[in-house]
């Protein structure tokens, strides 16, 4: 990993396009390289592996046109017909994989009740686990570079649903958005957090610094939030991925933040967990009890697509976790190299 930078709040950086790993990702980052028609690539990306490399990064950055975008790309191709027929290709690819292989259960109630049963001991299968008992320094700044595709950019993804929402679902999500973006304060906005952990542990803060460094497995899992948002035929789907996530935060936090203290890291990198214990605490509750109560009451036959939404999530996070503690217990980094 390179040399750390200071936080920066007053300019915005897009980042650069990243490296190509295929035919897919190679066609969309030369054509927003040289400003080119969009590639003709919907067969291949039909037959691609969904949850590859190749496929999940061309997604990836594609979605990115709608998020920070890139240095020397125009803003214009965010809606160019052609990429967005391609995203399109990839996008059933993905989806319709995701279908076949995650676990289905009848209800969101269902799949959100397994989210509440914490394991006794010291579960061998969890990333957060593993790092509060045993995790190293270099494993925590692994962690938090990989995670830094999606928490340089918290809630962003969320957002999305605010205008598909109405009466109790959309005043609970915006609610919980409001704390997650600082509560109108700038220094505490979530993704601001995050790059003041990045600090502590002498990692890059840019946005997107890392992502040459993160395998398909961290891509699918920020790329799924991203297919949920993008669409509202998915509004559901996005739901329950906003309730996997704040159920399942505050014990995850809580033992990263042990980790960070356990070897050492400084105040900054501890705030971020800490933040996160406390408010997603407070978030489980309404998320469960309103932001999914109040859209299943006002849109009782999105359940199916809630319980897909949390169900897609675990199983994507459960890829993540099984190819990180593989390389750390073998005493392999989990960063792609260059």
């Amino acid at each position: 990993m390179s040399a750390p930078t200071a936080v920066r709040e007053s300019r915005l950086r897009s980042p650069a396009l990243p490296a190509p790993r295929g035919e897919l990702s190679e066609g969309v980052v030369a054509a927003l390289r040289q400003d080119g028609p969009a590639p003709a690539l919907q067969r291949q990306a039909a037959d691609a592996d969904p949850y590859g490399e190749d496929l999940q990064l061309a997604l990836y950055v594609l979605y990115e046109l709608h998020y920070q975008g890139y240095a020397d790309v125009s803003d214009e191709r965010e809606w160019d017909p052609g990429l967005l027929a391609l995203r399109q290709a990839l996008e059933r690819r993905f989806l319709a994989a995701l279908r076949a292989d995650v676990p289905s259960v009848d209800t969101a109630e269902e799949a959100l009740a397994g989210l509440l049963v914490e394991p006794v001991g010291h579960d061998e299968s969890s990333v957060s686990h593993h790092l509060q008992r045993e995790g190293e320094l270099w494993q925590l700044k692994e962690y938090a570079a990989l995670r830094s595709l999606y928490h340089l950019k918290e809630a962003d993804p969320h957002a999305w649903v605010i205008p598909r929402l109405h009466g109790r679902a959309k005043a609970a999500m915006v609610a919980i958005e409001f704390d997650e973006f600082g509560a109108g304060r700038a220094e505490d906005v979530h993704a601001r957090l995050f790059a003041e952990l990045m600090a502590d542990l002498d990692l890059e803060t840019d946005y997107g610094h890392y992502v040459d460094a993160a395998p398909a497995e961290v891509l699918a899992t920020v790329n799924l939030m991203s297919l949920f948002g993008l669409h509202r035929a998915l509004r559901g789907a996005l739901v329950g991925h906003f309730a996997a996530v704040e159920v399942t935060s505050p014990p995850g936090s809580r033992r990263l933040a042990a980790a960070l203290r356990r070897v050492g890291a400084g105040p900054a990198a501890q705030r971020f967990y800490d933040e996160h214990v406390e408010a997603d605490a407070v978030h489980e509750q309404v998320v469960r009890r309103d932001v999914v109560g109040g859209l299943l009451a006002a849109e009782p036959d999105l359940d199916a697509d809630v319980a897909f939404g949390i169900q897609s999530t675990g199983f994507l996070e459960d890829r993540l976790g099984a190819l990180l503690l593989a390389h750390w217990r073998q005493g392999c980094s989990a960063l792609r190299s260059a």
